[in-house]
C-alpha cells in the first residue's frame, strides 16, 4: 500500500490519506482484517503530523471503515468493501448527471459522450 500526499490536490491531507486508504480497500489491495500501520508509523513514513493521520483514522472509523482495537491497533473492517463500493457508484452516478446537465446546452449525444469517455481511458491506460 503506497499513500501519496500531493499539495496540489486540493483536500486536506487527512481525506487524502483516507481516500487513497479506501480505495485501497475498495481494490482489494486491503482485506478485511488486514492491520493498519499504526498512526504514529504511517505519519512518520508520510511526514505528516500524527494528528493528520489520526483524524484519518477517526474519519475511517467513523464511516465503518476500519476498527480499532485496543492495544493491537486500527484494522480493516469487515464486509465494508461492498458498502464503500457503493458509495462510490452513487458518487460517479452525480458526476454523470453533472456531465448531462453540462452536455445538453452543447449538444453533445450520448455517443459523444461515450467517445469522449474512451478517449479519456485510452489517454490514462498506464
Amino acid at each position: 500500500m503506497q499513500i501519496i500526499i500531493s499539495n496540489a490536490d486540493g483536500r486536506p491531507i487527512y481525506e487524502q490519506i483516507a481516500a487513497q486508504l479506501k480505495d485501497s480497500i475498495l481494490s482489494g489491495e486491503l482485506q478485511s482484517g488486514t492491520l493498519l500501520p499504526s498512526i504514529r508509523a504511517l505519519a512518520r513514513d508520510l511526514r505528516v503530523s500524527v494528528i493528520t493521520t489520526k483524524r484519518a483514522y477517526d474519519e475511517l472509523e467513523a464511516e465503518g471503515v476500519i476498527h480499532t482495537v485496543a492495544g493491537k491497533g486500527c484494522f480493516v473492517a469487515e464486509k465494508n468493501a461492498s458498502l464503500l463500493r457503493e458509495a462510490h457508484l452513487r458518487e460517479i452516478e452525480e458526476h454523470m448527471l453533472d456531465i448531462l446537465k453540462l452536455a445538453r446546452p452543447c449538444g453533445l449525444t450520448l455517443n459523444d459522450l461515450t467517445a469522449m469517455l474512451q478517449l479519456l481511458e485510452e489517454e490514462s491506460a498506464p
